[in-house]
């Protein structure tokens, strides 16, 4: 029963937090419809917020690579006991 609740809230999630109408009236174009509550302050809302979007994706970059290249060629190496 736990797993058909969390299945039901993961599912249903992205519905609940789109925005009402009148927050909808509230925010910038670029975010109507999406987000809830006051809309940025000032321009630099935007850049902070597009810097950590680039720090996110570098990072995530890195550690999709680290996974597919490792750099390990030692035989000894616990990952080739995974491996094989």
């Amino acid at each position: 029963m736990k797993k058909i609740k969390l299945l039901v809230f993961v599912l249903l999630s992205p519905f609940l937090s789109i925005a009402c109408p009148v927050c909808e009236k509230n925010q910038p174009a670029i975010l109507k419809g999406i987000t809830h509550g006051a809309g940025p302050d000032s321009d630099w809302d935007y850049v902070i917020i597009g810097a950590t979007v680039v720090i996110v994706i570098f990072c995530a970059s890195l550690m999709i690579f680290q996974l597919v290249y490792p750099g390990e060629k030692n035989t000894d190496h616990i990952k080739n006991s995974i491996v094989k």
